[in-house]
């Protein structure tokens, strides 16, 4: 799956109210770019894309159901 791919999911699922599809869509593009940016870009870029993912925490404990 390419980043592509993954907006177009996020899109006609609606998931752009889902923050962690959000964070799949950042890793893939950033996965896309890494041959493209220095070593010290793709680590700052991959610092910041788990500093909003560790921010999610555990929001889904008690609707599981209803967000996975």
């Amino acid at each position: 799956m390419n980043s592509r791919d993954i907006a177009k999911y996020i899109e006609t699922t609606d998931g752009i109210s889902k923050p962690w599809l959000l964070v799949q869509l950042r890793l893939k593009k950033l996965q896309e770019r890494r041959d493209e940016i220095t070593d010290s870009e793709y680590v700052k870029e991959l610092a910041d894309i788990h500093g909003d993912l560790m921010k999610l925490g555990q929001w889904w404990h008690g609707q599981e159901d209803k967000v996975f």
